[in-house]
């Protein structure tokens, strides 16, 4: 007990020391929310994935996917490097960076209204990302009940507060480069851990090839009667796999505190070399977390679903460690739910601020307040975070929980694919935005609130996150062919950034030379 305790107050120091030592970078608004576009590949590639994998995926999605799909689980940590990560940096990176600053956009909803030329889109943006971001900044909470209980005997509502509380304190000191160098610092923290847990737990279980073996022998005839399905290479149900490889993977795209990321990276040369770290942190961590989960089943005597739920399976592979490697695992999903939970808080505050108050509520509001608006939003974000978490535990409401699921497929299937053919289509219209944005809250919410009315394949929020991000890649072109064109003007002007000269080294491009 005194290791873990001592673990976790050098760790809250850290994070404290690095909020008020960044203070200085956060003075104004494009320091507080951007960092200054200043950013170096190994800060802003561990930003990315840090804010990507939480405790969600660790203790909750491992779990359950691990539970149902076995070893087959691993395609998901895949998918999370290659397009999550890989196609993410490759496809949306360079053209982000270059024109957000063209168009002097902090947040997706600001990107929304310089390029399509609607204000309108700006203020619609901002309110859905301000409904479905707190559920999922809530969610986050979720999968350290029990490794605290099981770890330190304390209330869940105790291990809840305190880390909202800190890590609040160091975004509000901070900003973005507080948040940046603390997402590095447990970035590391989580790529040594999940390889510690992965080894222990196999290990426990007579090493990788006896692990394999065991999951070869289980057998479950609810799910399927196939001999070994559990250690195959796509599982039991290859399908719905497909669906959360998607929803979990191609989100990422349209999820505003992911893509804020390229706003505030340094330079070309940091995006290539942010490219490779990012998609190796994503293989390490989501890799190795979704593998662990795939060997739950060798827990099943330890394990009840039908009463515990799937969160338990994680803490139950767990719960055999030694202390030290417990220890590890307590500090590596704190690290995992703090780096995401600053991203969100952050991402939420500056959305609110800039999109919502600035010139519509407040119609006068310089730098200083706009920053000041955004610390005091941050306290009231986490402290609504904190209020849904303990209600959600204390009463289990399953309402809350079902919308915590909803939330990334409302985001990712609303913003994918109008930031998407924003970048590159210059035929993109306005109305076709807007369609974008209907269809997918509105599915989302009616998934959530009518699931039996949708077909069988679509009941699964996992599902359906997945069928409206794919949608919306269709809706906008084909809307886009039958409404008014967008203004020449305007896309012209937003385009204009991918036009200008720079000089580069010859080894980044070959000069043409008169022979």
């Amino acid at each position: 007990m005194a290791i873990k305790i001592f673990m976790l107050l050098v760790f809250f120091a850290i994070m404290i020391g690095i909020g008020f030592y960044c203070r200085k970078h956060s003075m104004d608004v494009n320091g507080f929310v951007l960092g200054g576009r200043s950013v170096g590949p190994w800060l802003t590639a561990f930003a990315y994935g840090t804010s990507y994998f939480s405790a969600v995926i660790f203790v909750g999605y491992a779990g359950q996917f691990g539970w149902k799909y076995g070893i087959a689980s691993t395609w998901v940590g895949i998918g999370n490097a290659l397009i999550g990560s890989l196609l993410a940096w490759v496809i949306l990176g360079r053209r982000t960076r270059i024109m957000t600053q063209h168009l002097n956009s902090a947040t997706m909803p600001q990107f929304f209204e310089a390029r399509f030329g609607s204000p309108a889109l700006k203020v619609a943006a901002s309110v859905v990302t301000f409904i479905f971001l707190i559920p999922y900044t809530a969610s986050l909470y979720n999968g350290l009940s029990r490794l605290f209980g099981m770890a330190f005997k304390i209330d869940y509502s105790v291990c809840v507060i305190v880390m909202a509380v800190l890590t609040g304190i160091y975004v509000i000191a901070g900003g973005y480069m507080a948040t940046a160098i603390n997402d590095f610092v447990q970035g590391i923290i989580m790529l040594f851990g999940i390889c510690a847990v992965v080894g222990a737990v196999l290990k426990s279980q007579g090493g990788f090839l006896a692990a394999l073996d065991g999951m070869g022998r289980v057998v479950d005839e609810s799910v399927s009667t196939t001999p070994g399905v559990f250690a195959s290479f796509f599982g039991p149900d290859p399908v719905n796999l497909l669906g959360v490889v998607l929803l979990t993977s191609l989100g990422t795209w349209g999820l505003p505190q992911m893509v804020q990321k390229f706003y505030a990276i340094k330079s070309e040369k940091s995006i290539s070399a942010g490219t490779i770290i990012s998609t190796f942190f994503a293989f390490v961590v989501a890799g190795g977390c979704y593998f662990l989960g795939g060997f739950g089943r060798l827990f099943s005597d330890k394990i009840d679903i039908a009463a515990n739920g799937f969160d338990s399976v994680v803490p139950t592979m767990l719960s055999g460690l030694p202390d030290i490697l417990i220890a590890v695992v307590v500090i590596l999903v704190l690290s995992a739910s703090m780096s995401t939970l600053s991203s969100l808080v952050l991402t939420s505050s500056s959305t609110l601020t800039l999109d919502l108050l600035k010139g519509h509520l407040i119609k006068e509001m310089d730098e200083k307040k706009q920053v000041f608006i955004m610390r005091v939003l941050i306290v009231v974000f986490v402290a609504i975070s904190v209020v849904i978490a303990i209600i959600q535990y204390r009463s289990n409401v399953t309402f809350i929980a079902q919308l915590m699921g909803v939330s990334w497929g409302a985001l990712a299937g609303a913003f994918l694919a109008p930031f998407l053919y924003g970048l590159y289509w210059k035929g993109a219209s306005r109305a076709s935005v807007w369609c974008s944005f209907i269809f997918s809250t509105v599915v989302m919410l009616a998934n959530m609130m009518a699931r039996s009315s949708f077909p069988a394949m679509l009941q699964s929020p996992i599902n359906a996150g997945a069928f409206c991000m794919i949608a919306g890649l269709v809706i906008v072109p084909v809307v886009s062919v039958f409404t008014p064109k967008p203004d020449k003007k305007v896309v012209d002007d937003a385009f204009a950034c991918y036009d200008e000269k720079v000089l580069v080294p010859q080894s980044s491009a070959l000069g043409e030379h008169e022979k």
